[in-house]
């Protein structure tokens, strides 16, 4: 399990967060959404350790992030940032390969190729292994890293917006392959997410920020009400059932 007690961060004077304390428990989709600002993104990079820890406490699976060797941390979570960059002259392949430099240093194995194998099969990108990133559609590119954030075989994956500037359909095919990671395979997924719909179809738990504090917590139809939304956003948005789902209306 992920394990937050108290956790602050300010910058440059401005309070970031501010106390933070939950549990997240091993197994399942996490999705953690609010508006702009919110601390979503500060929260994520704390726990993978991208952002040195200032006041409060983070483990994983009890090993504290801010004592752990990097070595060892990174056999544990893998997180794909918002600025992934772009190597375009790296193939697929050898993109998805890098997911494996925590455990082979860069001497890939047979065992770092089997799950190099099982990582663009997983994400759909077989048939691209070859082709280098600056060929592929944005969309293609998007998967390709969430499959070498993968390939790094840990238990937990912490994602921040790796929906950006996907369109409808390579939005949902990358949620499908998240959600198959989450039950077929027993990992455990933390993502930030814009898009309150993906949330509500996919995530197993919903975690809302607002101003640096958790304001909302569980299951996303306790979670995904109006009077919770408005109180997060500060707006009214209307909410639906259909087939069982719930949708959230954003707009008037």
């Amino acid at each position: 399990m992920i394990e937050i007690e108290g956790v602050s961060l300010t910058l440059q004077g401005a309070a970031i967060l501010r106390d933070v304390s939950v549990t997240l428990p091993k197994g399942g989709l996490t999705a953690l959404i609010g508006p702009n600002g919110a601390g979503k993104s500060s929260l994520l990079s704390l726990v993978a350790r991208l952002q040195p820890l200032q006041a409060g406490r983070i483990a994983v699976d009890g090993l504290a992030v801010d004592r752990t060797p990097s070595r060892q941390l990174a056999k544990v979570l893998t997180i794909m940032r918002q600025d992934t960059g772009l190597a375009s002259r790296l193939s697929v392949r050898e993109l998805v390969g890098f997911g494996r430099f925590p455990h082979s240093r860069g001497r890939l194995t047979d065992e770092d190729r089997r799950c190099v194998a099982e990582a663009l099969e997983q994400f759909d990108l077989t048939a691209l292994a070859d082709r280098d990133l600056d060929t592929l559609s944005g969309g293609q590119r998007q998967r390709a890293f969430v499959a070498m954030a993968f390939c790094q075989g840990t238990g937990y994956l912490l994602l921040d917006e790796p929906l950006n500037n996907l369109d409808m359909m390579y939005a949902r095919q990358i949620m499908r392959h998240l959600r198959d990671a989450v039950d077929r395979l027993g990992r455990t997924v933390v993502i930030v997410l814009h898009d309150i719909n993906h949330a509500a179809a996919y995530a197993d738990r919903i975690v809302g920020m607002k101003d640096g504090r958790i304001v909302a917590d569980g299951p996303p139809a306790e979670v995904l009400t109006v009077d919770r939304l408005e109180a997060m956003f500060g707006y009214q948005m209307q909410i639906h059932r259909l087939g069982g789902r719930i949708v959230v209306q954003h707009h008037d």
